[in-house]
């Protein structure tokens, strides 16, 4: 069984000129960050390894996630194959993962999380938010071999505020 869940990084600002990669997050984007990855930690899922695109609100809202899972930082590591806004690139990196890993966590971006929600899950998400997260599970051995799976779970911060 292979269980991807996916991470749209956190509301970024876009009151600074810098490039697109270099955009921050904004205070909303890390307060999201926080709500999420808190109920991520309450469910207590291995998480066997951790990808992220090298963009500064992905790296960001990665540390904000990590950090709260306790995670061991030898196993996350930065893929400029998720600084990606179709999901084409995303999915072939995600395909090509080491099928030792089982579970896989991934920080990145629109509009590539929604079409790989979409794709490979069997719930339809007309979008993934900033900071929202999808679980998806695939009855496969492989990586190479995933299709259709199941959405295990949504998570949405609009769920979380109070």
């Amino acid at each position: 069984m292979k269980h991807l869940i996916l991470v749209r990084h956190g509301k970024s600002s876009w009151e600074y000129a810098v490039n697109d990669i270099d955009r921050p997050l904004k205070e909303r984007g890390i307060n999201d960050a926080f709500l999420v990855s808190n109920v991520l930690n309450e469910q207590n899922i291995e998480i066997d390894f951790s990808f992220s695109s090298p963009a500064n609100r992905a790296l960001h809202t990665a540390m904000i996630f990590l950090r709260q899972l306790n995670y061991d930082f030898y196993k996350f590591q930065v893929t400029s194959d998720l600084y990606d806004f179709s999901g084409e690139s995303a999915i072939s990196f995600i395909k090509n993962i080491d099928d030792k890993l089982n579970t896989i966590l991934v920080f990145g971006h629109n509009y590539a999380f929604t079409h790989i929600a979409n794709s490979l899950g069997n719930t339809y998400i007309d979008n993934v938010p900033t900071s929202g997260l999808v679980h998806l599970c695939f009855n496969q051995d492989s990586w190479s071999s995933i299709t259709k799976g199941v959405t295990k779970q949504v998570l949405f911060p609009k769920q979380l505020r109070v």
